[in-house]
């Protein structure tokens, strides 16, 4: 359970070092950018310790998966960049799969 707490951990991390690499402008703007690469690192730290017990695939899916969950959340309410139809399609086949990933296979265990 503890390595499902990193994973959450890293994924909040790396959605947050997201939303600031959008408002550092390239670089320009120096707090964001430290958050920026701050929370990468700490995202990456985070992931690293998951992989000692989820296999390297699995973490990273589900990963990936919250990840773009999340950060479309953060765009659609920060940013207001509502994604259209062929996009939402996409993330709930992204979704779909992380499910049956997690529901069906046997490497998830």
């Amino acid at each position: 359970m503890k390595n499902y707490i990193f994973l959450f951990l890293a994924i909040i991390f790396e959605t947050i070092a997201t939303s600031m690499l959008k408002t550092s402008e390239q670089f320009t703007r120096p707090v964001p950018s430290i958050i920026t690469v701050a929370c990468y690192a700490g995202a990456f730290y985070f992931l690293s310790l998951t992989l000692k017990t989820i296999p390297v695939g699995i973490a990273y899916a589900l990963w990936s998966a919250v990840g773009i969950v999340l950060i479309t959340l953060v765009g659609i309410l920060v940013f207001k960049q509502v994604p259209d139809l062929p996009a939402i399609i996409g993330i709930l086949l992204i979704i779909a799969g992380v499910v049956i990933i997690n529901v069906f296979s046997k490497t998830a265990a």
